[in-house]
């Protein structure tokens, strides 16, 4: 186990939210607080947790949803920040879960085509797919590019999806594995959605199960699991051989600026 302690900020409206800062790597330098976040959607955050965001001095919010997603569900407007929408998944043949999952998993006909269809383990075999989608599709590659050279030009910064877990995930797992944070500690901070985000949606369980549906097979959707990072991983070793050449021949973020984001966001030896 790394040595690291999450700040579980008491966010009332947002779930999944936390800061990247803390992570030690490889070489004994952490990746410095206060400069990075994650989260799930903000669209519906509280006058307090807006307060709260407009506190830590962020200056830019990347949006990695779809247009559909965007559109159905603004997103969070705070003076002084700039918003980046980055369509990861424009380029997917799949169309993304809908915004209002909580209803759509309600519906006692959807659920019960849902339940057959997820028993025979085809909604893993999905995620696993989509996992190696996030390092080969043109639009995340260039999504990715965005993000990571606007994180080169200022910071706070906050990035977020729909459920802060497999756009995002892959956000920040290929971010610290890029700053040297070990593979270990990688997969800690991924896996922390199942504590940080599944409880804050029980409501869309209990309306699965009241609708019929086995709350259990939903679990490997709306949770995360080691193997989907695992696919991701293998895809990139695949297609790019290690991190370092992602950045490079994928996104475009050559050596130098590559050496830059760990000048930025390390702290110093």
């Amino acid at each position: 186990m790394t040595e690291h302690s999450v700040d579980r900020l008491d966010l009332t409206t947002v779930a999944n939210f936390r800061d990247l800062g803390g992570w030690e790597c490889v070489d004994g330098r952490r990746v410095m607080s206060g400069r990075v976040y994650r989260s799930a959607a903000l669209h519906d955050a509280s006058e307090t947790d807006r307060a709260f965001l407009a506190g830590l001095g962020i200056r830019t919010i990347y949006d990695l949803r779809s247009v559909a997603e965007s559109e159905a569900e603004p997103d969070l407007v705070l003076d002084g920040v700039a918003g980046v929408h980055l369509d990861v998944l424009a380029d997917a043949e799949t169309v993304s879960a809908p915004a209002n999952l909580d209803k759509v998993l309600s519906d006692p006909e959807t659920v019960a085509a849902a339940n057959e269809k997820l028993a025979d383990g085809s909604g893993v075999e999905h995620m696993l797919g989509a996992y190696r989608e996030l390092v080969n599709l043109p639009s995340a590659l260039r999504s990715y590019r965005t993000l990571f050279t606007g994180l080169l030009e200022g910071s706070p910064a906050l990035f977020h999806c729909t459920a802060g877990k497999d756009r995002t995930g892959w956000a920040a797992a290929s971010f610290l594995t890029l700053l040297g944070v070990s593979r270990d500690a990688v997969y800690e901070d991924y896996l922390l959605t199942n504590d940080m985000f599944l409880p804050a949606i029980g409501h869309v369980f209990d309306g699965f199960e009241a609708a019929g549906g086995d709350p259990d097979l939903l679990r490997p959707l709306l949770g995360v699991q080691a193997a989907y990072l695992d696919a991701a991983f293998a895809e990139l070793q695949d297609r790019f051989g290690t991190i370092e050449n992602y950045f490079a021949d994928g996104l475009g973020v050559d050596a130098a600026a590559q050496h830059a984001l760990r000048e930025r966001y390390l702290d110093a030896d």
